[in-house]
């Protein structure tokens, strides 16, 4: 099995529906969390997170020799990346086939879908891979 992160994005457009909706936070929660009990009872949840707004974070640019944090939100993205699900399935189509399933989706959201390499495909004479694998043991993730 292999992890694949569904990275939830949204644009001016996505923003401007939902606001238009009138969705309250309450069943926004209850929308997301019944497509999360899918995934749990499904076995395929490994780990899933929403952020909070844009205007509340940060960026860090390593354009210039020392890097230069500015506050959010950040200037020129079309999208921003809201959150994100971890899921465990066999293959990519799989992972597809559970992002056209996600709620709340529509005009001007998208979902980028990349696979999680295992800590097994890198080098094992590496020092910091053995480090971390070490971790990971230590820690119950492997």
């Amino acid at each position: 099995m292999a992890k694949y992160m569904l990275i939830m994005r949204a644009g001016a457009e996505a923003e401007q529906a939902f606001a238009e909706s009138g969705m309250d936070f309450d069943e926004m929660l209850t929308t997301m969390g019944r497509y999360n009990d899918e995934l749990i009872e499904a076995g395929v949840l490994v780990s899933a997170e929403g952020l909070d707004d844009a205007s509340k974070g940060v960026v860090v640019d390593y354009s210039t020799e020392e890097p230069t944090v500015t506050d959010g939100p950040y200037g020129e993205a079309k999208e921003l990346f809201n959150g994100y699900w971890i899921l465990q399935v066999p293959t990519m189509d799989d992972a597809v086939a559970w992002a056209k399933r996600a709620p709340l989706a529509g005009p001007g959201m998208k979902a980028e879908i990349r696979r999680v390499p295992s800590i097994d495909e890198f080098p094992s004479d590496n020092e910091y891979v053995r480090r971390e694998r070490a971790w990971r043991e230590r820690t119950g993730q492997l």
